[in-house]
């Protein structure tokens, strides 16, 4: 098979240039099976959102997909795939997808994920604790003669593991690294990864994107400045790929927008007061998403607490995940209710309402 460990340059660009990529959610009915006509009704509502691209067979998708007798993986890829070929946007749109387990899977994984017509592959992490950092460099390598990888940095309470400066220096001399998912929820991680990748050859060729749903707007409106062998370096964190983002999305591309319209603004005073806004709108966001990831129970109900959202606007049944055990948490509920009443200008319910029955019909 012919493998894609290159993207096209459109792609490259919108890459490069930042924008929003949801993690995309599992549709399951309330006997906890696919329900396709929900699955693909929400790939159409992030293309008519305006996301640049979408996150299949990650975290959000639930890694439960994955296990036999569930096996969804190859399914959600192909069904997200094929809205996006039937759309036909004219404009780039960036199709990730998870990679997961170790190197033998992660192979595979990638290989069907190229197969399925995507551009880069999310490698994950998780599940990975007893290995050297060494032999995620080496896994990562054989992942990226494949497809483009999108590295990924996640937090520990969702079964990441911390790594080293030195270790991100290595991954981001891989040539066919071509992202960064800053995940850690720790400014001190964050930085490594940031310094890293400044200090690289290849720093050029890598974009970096947030994963910190506790400081999106506020990576998103920082320019890292670090020395590298006496230069002055200077990065953007451009965009981001999160699973925040796969709620409230038409409102989350409005605001990445205006982030990146304030790269043209000349006057220091006018941008340093729109930047004061955003930073404050920030706190906001960071507010909303406390209460959709479950912060309070370590992120226990991450993923139902977006499903809930969905939910409340129709694109969702219920909150139903493949385990039956993973719900809401005690008192998650009312706080999704305060969100919602407290910064009601940061949901889009009507454009969801708008839209629906045609995402549901078609």
């Amino acid at each position: 098979m012919k493998v894609k460990n290159r993207i096209n340059s459109e792609v490259f660009k919108l890459l490069h240039e930042g924008t929003v990529i949801p993690a995309h959610p599992l549709a399951l009915d309330s006997t906890r099976r696919l329900d396709e006509r929900r699955q693909r009704a929400l790939t159409r509502y992030y293309m008519d959102a305006g996301a640049g691209g979408i996150a299949v067979g990650v975290h959000t998708t639930q890694f439960k997909i994955r296990d036999k007798g569930v096996d969804l993986f190859e399914i959600v890829l192909r069904l997200a795939s094929e809205e996006v070929e039937r759309a036909d946007l004219k404009r780039p749109f960036i199709r990730v997808a998870g990679i997961c387990g170790p190197t033998e899977q992660a192979i595979e994984e990638a290989r069907l994920a190229v197969e399925l017509g995507y551009d880069l592959g999310l490698l994950s992490p998780g599940g990975l604790g007893d290995w050297s950092e060494g032999e995620i460099i080496d896994r990562t390598v054989k992942v990226a003669e494949i497809i483009p990888v999108f590295g990924f940095y996640l937090q520990p309470a969702v079964g990441g593991r911390k790594l080293s400066y030195q270790f991100w220096k290595d991954f981001a001399r891989i040539p066919g690294v071509m992202a960064v998912k800053i995940a850690p929820f720790n400014r001190y991680q964050t930085l490594d990864v940031v310094r890293a990748v400044c200090a690289s050859p290849r720093r050029d060729e890598i974009a970096l994107y947030t994963g910190n749903d506790d400081n999106i707007l506020g990576d998103l409106l920082t320019t890292y400045r670090v020395m590298v062998d006496g230069e002055l370096v200077e990065k953007r964190i451009v965009g981001g790929l999160l699973g925040h983002w796969a709620v409230w999305t038409r409102r989350v591309v409005e605001i990445m927008d205006t982030i990146k319209g304030l790269r043209a603004v000349s006057n220091p005073a006018d941008r340093d007061s729109r930047i004061e806004k955003l930073l404050a709108l920030g706190t906001e966001v960071t507010d909303a998403n406390a209460a959709f990831f479950d912060a309070t129970n370590d992120f226990r109900g991450c993923i139902p607490g977006i499903h809930e959202v969905l939910r409340r606007q129709g694109l969702l049944e219920g909150c139903y995940c493949i385990n039956p055990n993973e719900t809401l948490s005690p008192g998650q509920r009312e706080e999704i209710d305060r969100v919602y009443r407290d910064y009601p200008h940061l949901n889009d319910d009507e454009f969801v309402k708008e839209n629906l029955k045609r995402w549901l019909s078609l």
